[in-house]
């Protein structure tokens, strides 16, 4: 039994070129002038140019205070106990579903939890209200409604900057989702004048 020993075709071209492009960033010419006798790198490889906007590594993402968060789950589930509907729970999510705040009213069963978090992150996610969202999942096959920690139903509100998502608030638990969706709306009309 013989066994090869050349390097599949896609290492032999890439080993080649990442020892050159760590040449060229850390050695001296001389090395460079040497390893590129070895492979060709196209000029698209070993652009120095950079865009105006170039990539700094890292990326800034707006996100709710935990004060203004903690205003908005407040706002929400003051909204809903003013309607009797005090059995509910809050959550403000930011647009990765992470909680930043949660409320559990009095008597909230244990499935309002989970509801109410991915209520918030469905509006997050999407950039639009639950309520709006909800008509999408209809129809034969496969929808968004598989997408797994979505919800949509009514309870879920999108809070913006500009037209960034950055966050979203969900309630559930109330025994009807529109009822739901004005509590959450309610905590986003608390924060919204803070919203930069």
């Amino acid at each position: 039994m013989t066994i090869s020993r050349r390097l599949p075709r896609a290492l032999a071209i890439t080993v080649p070129a990442v020892a050159l492009l760590a040449a060229t960033a850390c050695g001296t010419g001389d090395d460079v002038a040497a390893s590129s006798t070895t492979t060709e790198v196209s000029p698209v490889a070993m652009s120095t140019q950079k865009p105006a906007d170039a990539d700094q590594g890292t990326v800034t993402a707006n996100r709710l205070s935990v004060a203004t968060a903690g205003r908005a789950a407040q706002a929400a589930l003051a909204k809903c106990q003013a309607d009797g509907l005090g059995y509910v729970t809050v959550s403000v999510v930011d647009r990765f579903g992470n909680v930043q705040a949660m409320l559990r009213g009095d008597n909230a069963a244990e499935h309002t939890v989970e509801a109410a978090r991915q209520k918030g992150y469905t509006a997050a996610a999407f950039g639009a209200n639950t309520s709006d969202l909800a008509g999408r999942v209809k129809g034969d096959g496969p929808t968004i409604a598989d997408l797994p920690g979505t919800l949509f139903l009514p309870g879920g509100v999108s809070v913006k900057v500009g037209n960034a998502s950055i966050a979203g608030i969900g309630v559930g638990g109330a025994p009807d989702g529109n009822a739901d969706q004005a509590c959450a709306a309610a905590g986003l009309a608390e924060i919204a004048g803070s919203l930069r």
